[in-house]
């Protein structure tokens, strides 16, 4: 009987099982994680799960129940320390996994601060697993004060919830602008007004020289221009890096993660990825996506070419970050844009259209569905939007779809 194991338990890795189950693979499963719980979000973890407003149930991606209905195997609280690539067999928890076919569905892991700056204190933390927002809740406690290293969508999400937990936030970035990698400078205004409105402060061109200490926790910050200042809690968003290790110890190839082709098939025949781990070719190029709605569907394209399908992924990039009352919608990629439509509405209703020339490229749009709606199908099937129309708060997006 074919024997397929999935590394990493994960949206990607629970993804993948279900589909190999729903799409009749009868074949044994065995889904290796690290963590305790059954797969769960990640997402809520930061917003509603920190603010008690979700219970760790909701999170779960499936009920446990699934798995054994299904005939998956779970091996839960496992490290995955070798893949023997000629023997085709993992080594986890002590013993030896046989394989037929293997998914590395490893995800990503944060990136800390140094511990020569204080990044092993206790009350600094970082936003990526339920055990670090479980250490992370007690100390988000109204009227302690909350650094938040980082200007991107990790950090403005943890500034959102500490404020609005009633906490004194300070948020730093090292760029020019808070989310300099990622967005336009509109995009960055938009949302630096926002969190100066609910009181964080934002500090743009000033990074962390060092971390303080009391008693082996932590207790201020030094910044780049000599300000210090008193902290009691640290929350670390300056991004992840591709789970790569393993891949890299068993001798897969690597380029800005796992190296996979358009089917997910790594270098190896027998051993696939998906997920924020996998880099796959988008558009002449190649690319690796850190999002929910990537790990779903390139583990479901990699969970039918395991069984044969030959298909290729293509991904349709979005994105979504939920930050106070504003909910952003992001439409695809803004990589070499020249300019930025904006498109106004009431109160926080806000958009940013990309283009480069003619062609729209992406949208991040801000309370604001119907235009992220427009723009991701424009964007989806190749069209373009008239900038003018797009400019004019009056105009009906709809009919751009019909152009």
């Amino acid at each position: 009987m074919s024997h397929i194991v999935v590394i990493g338990a994960g949206q990607a890795g629970s993804s993948l099982v279900a589909k190999l189950r729903k799409d009749g693979f009868d074949g044994q499963i065995t889904l290796i994680g690290e963590e305790p719980q059954i797969p769960y979000q990640r997402p809520p973890l930061s917003k509603a799960y920190l603010l008690g407003e979700m219970t760790v149930d909701r999170l779960y991606l499936r009920p446990e129940s699934f798995y054994a209905e299904n005939d998956i195997q779970l091996e839960l609280s496992e490290t995955a320390v070798a893949i023997d690539r000629k023997n085709k067999v993992v080594i986890a928890g002590g013993k030896q996994i046989a394989f037929d076919q293997l998914a590395l569905t490893t995800g990503s892991v944060p990136r800390r601060l140094p511990g020569a700056i204080g990044g092993e204190l206790e009350g600094v933390h970082v936003v990526r697993t339920l055990a670090d927002i479980d250490a992370m809740a007690p100390a988000v406690t109204e009227g302690r004060h909350a650094l938040i290293v980082g200007g991107g969508y990790i950090g403005l999400e943890a500034a959102a919830v500490c404020a609005k937990r009633g906490l004194h936030v300070t948020l730093v970035e090292m760029a020019d602008r808070i989310l300099q990698r990622v967005a336009a400078p509109e995009t960055s205004n938009y949302f630096r007004a926002l969190h100066r409105d609910h009181g964080v402060v934002i500090r743009e061109g000033i990074g962390l020289a060092r971390l303080t200490e009391a008693n082996g926790h932590v207790a201020g910050a030094v910044l780049s221009d000599g300000t210090e200042i008193g902290v009691d809690l640290v929350v670390v968003g300056v991004g992840i890096t591709p789970a790569t290790e393993l891949a890299e110890a068993a001798g897969l190839e690597i380029e800005n993660g796992i190296r996979v082709d358009s089917h997910g098939r790594t270098s190896d025949p027998s051993i696939w990825a998906a997920g924020d781990c996998a880099s796959f070719p988008y558009k002449g190029g190649r690319i690796r996506l850190e999002s929910v709605p990537n790990a779903i569907d390139q583990a479901e394209i990699v969970a039918q070419n395991m069984m044969g399908a030959e298909k290729d992924y293509v991904a349709t990039p979005w994105f979504w970050s939920d930050q106070y009352d504003v909910k952003l919608q992001i439409a695809g990629l803004n990589t070499g844009y020249d300019r930025v439509v904006t498109r106004a509405g009431e109160g926080r209703t806000m958009s940013f259209w990309y283009y480069l020339g003619d062609q729209l490229l992406a949208v991040d749009a801000m309370n604001d569905p119907r235009a992220y709606m427009v723009g991701k199908r424009l964007i989806d099937s190749g069209k373009t939007a008239d900038p003018e129309v797009v400019g004019d708060p009056e105009a009906d997006l709809k009919p751009l779809l019909k152009a």
